[in-house]
């Protein structure tokens, strides 16, 4: 081959060089996203009803197991039947639709098996081995264990069939074609099965399996890149929402969290409850509450909340640098936040116990990016309603009462005072949030 390539014209050698080139990198790419298909086949088994081949136990683990991933929010329609996918996710690159997890033989799981299931939670491949777009966080089900695997796919397969075809993805062509996505898989994507920590005890381990698996944490508060890459499972450094205009805050950053002040019981009772003595929870995070958070075993959310606390960074004792542009208050913002805040969260931002959350001192109020504070100001909301505290209180929308220059300014005047200290909010960042919801 190289006395035939030396013996060529050098623009057709330069050719022959790089079409040889791009046969062993496509022949690579093939192996790395099926090469243990064709490496280790594994004759089909006919699916079998969920009864015979699944106990109690077994299917009551999934369907704890089910809610611990928050299945039902992404696999569920708005208005249509739990579980029978057709949901559109709105990610950077367009739209991707999940897909149905009833047990209907057409258009969902019914001729799917144990091992299909498992192919789908650790490669992130669908039956046949068609690659699935990575908006299904399969870096981290990867991390689950086949014996849970196999749990979650022995509930799905006892609730009701519904047929329900997933419709078509409409993200940015190439994108979400085959081979653009097993080059993207090639780059980003590799198994990360549970790596158990024998320096650290079962009950952080157990909070780090969950985190880095079925809680797919990172999912939301990790970072990606420009191509939209995974990040690490263990990765909660802090991310954003773009479609949804939410920050993630960063889970490592003292500054930014209040889980190296927090007892793990408080931050405990924040996941199943949405709230304790220091923070409450708002926007995606409750929803996760209000799906999730709520169902997790006391010991479970325990456990994570051991494991996070554990990831938190040491508060720096050097000096951090001076903030340039900081938020300032003026007379107007004074009399707006006496008028419309004052009530609830007290004149020097003290808050009001578990009702209503202290302003002063707060993580959530002085992020670099105020986008969710801009979020809560325009449309207020509720806390998530849990058995822990089933009526949660609530903030009114000033979508129609404020208008942005206002809402900047009062904005300003929470994040310069009682201590605390941020860049300051403009009303072209407010007006940006607002026409994103129109």
């Amino acid at each position: 081959m190289k006395r035939f390539l030396m013996d060529m014209h050098p623009v057709k050698r330069l050719a022959g060089v790089t079409l040889l080139s791009l046969l062993v990198l496509a022949l690579a790419v093939v192996w790395d996203n099926w090469g243990d298909m064709l490496w280790d086949p594994k004759a089909p088994t006919a699916p079998t009803p969920a009864s015979t081949r699944s106990n109690e136990a077994q299917i009551e683990q999934g369907r704890y197991l089910a809610l611990a991933g928050n299945c039902m929010a992404c696999h569920t329609a708005r208005g249509s039947v739990p579980l029978a996918g057709g949901r559109r996710i709105e990610t950077p690159f367009g739209g991707v639709y999940s897909s149905n997890l009833t047990p209907d033989p057409e258009t969902g799981l019914g001729r799917w098996t144990a091992d299909d299931f498992w192919q789908a939670m650790h490669h992130g491949r669908s039956k046949g081995g068609r690659l699935l777009a990575p908006a299904f966080p399969y870096n981290h089900t990867s991390v689950v264990s086949r014996e849970d695997s196999d749990a979650v796919f022995a509930w799905l397969q006892t609730q009701a069939p519904v047929v329900q075809a997933q419709p078509a993805h409409t993200l940015v062509w190439p994108l979400g074609t085959q081979p653009a996505l097993a080059v993207w898989r090639s780059l980003f994507f590799e198994p990360s099965p549970f790596q158990v920590d024998k320096t650290q005890s079962a009950e952080w381990n157990r909070g780090a399996y969950l985190v880095q698996g079925l809680g797919h944490c990172a999912a939301c508060h990790g970072q990606r890149n420009a191509l939209g890459s995974f990040p690490a499972v263990d990765d909660l450094s802090g991310g954003y929402l773009s479609p949804q205009m939410w920050v993630a805050p960063s889970l490592v950053d003292p500054a930014q969290t209040t889980l190296s002040t927090a007892s793990p019981k408080d931050t405990s009772q924040l996941l199943r409850v949405g709230q304790h003595a220091s923070a409450s929870v708002s926007g995606p995070m409750a929803e996760f509450v209000q799906q999730t958070g709520q169902y997790l075993s006391p010991a479970d959310s325990l456990a994570i909340a051991t494991y996070l606390k554990s990831k938190v960074e040491p508060i720096r004792v050097e000096t951090k640098p001076t903030l340039s542009n900081l938020a300032t208050s003026t007379p107007a913002a004074q009399s707006t936040y006496k008028t419309h805040c004052a009530t609830c969260h007290g004149d020097n931002g003290q808050g009001k116990g578990d009702a209503y959350p202290a302003l002063a001192g707060n993580p959530a109020v002085v992020l670099a990016q105020p986008d969710n504070l801009i979020q809560m100001a325009l449309y207020g909301g509720f806390g998530p309603s849990t058995e822990g505290r089933p009526s949660p209180y609530g903030m009114p929308p000033y979508l129609f009462t404020l208008n942005n220059q206002q809402i900047a300014e009062v904005l300003n005047h929470i994040r310069s005072q009682w201590g605390n200290k941020a860049p300051a909010v403009s009303p072209v960042q407010v007006d940006r949030v607002r026409a994103s919801s129109y």
